[in-house]
């Protein structure tokens, strides 16, 4: 399976960015865990991180007929981006969306995803854990629909 990760805004950031609520592990090392499991699953991942939303959506249009499915961790964005949604919906490939911390326990302007109706899922609140359980839940997704 070939799946597309996606980082959103700070998380270049991530391990020196508030990590009393974030963690301590960089982005690099979260990358390279997640290639690691995809590797022992048999999926091959591209991963990429921008701050910019018109980024963000150019890669999700470019990706659609390469991948199979996205782990999007939108951060901000997550709470108001209406064009990030509509990508999303465009795209026609199984989305899960992610976030290490649970949003639904953040302050309220946190605490609504405009995504995650548009997404097959959403997982947050897990450190690190939000994006393996998501890779794995595109990789039986699409085991379960090849059958």
């Amino acid at each position: 399976m070939r799946i597309l990760v996606l980082h959103g805004p700070n998380l270049n950031l991530l391990g020196q960015r508030e990590p009393e609520v974030y963690g301590t592990m960089s982005l690099s090392r979260l990358n390279a865990l997640l290639r690691a499991h995809a590797r022992k699953r048999g999926a091959r991942l591209r991963i990429f991180q921008d701050n910019c939303e018109g980024a963000l959506i150019d890669r999700l249009h470019r990706s659609r007929r390469w991948a199979q499915g996205v782990v999007f961790n939108p951060g901000a964005y997550t709470h108001y981006s209406y064009a990030l949604r509509d990508a999303v919906a465009a795209i026609g490939l199984p989305v899960v969306e992610v976030h290490l911390t649970d949003i639904k326990r953040r302050e309220a302007f946190r605490r609504r995803s405009v995504i995650a109706p548009v997404c097959l899922a959403a997982i947050s609140g897990k450190g690190a854990e939000s994006y393996l359980e998501a890779l794995d839940l595109l990789i039986e997704a699409s085991t379960a629909a090849s059958r």
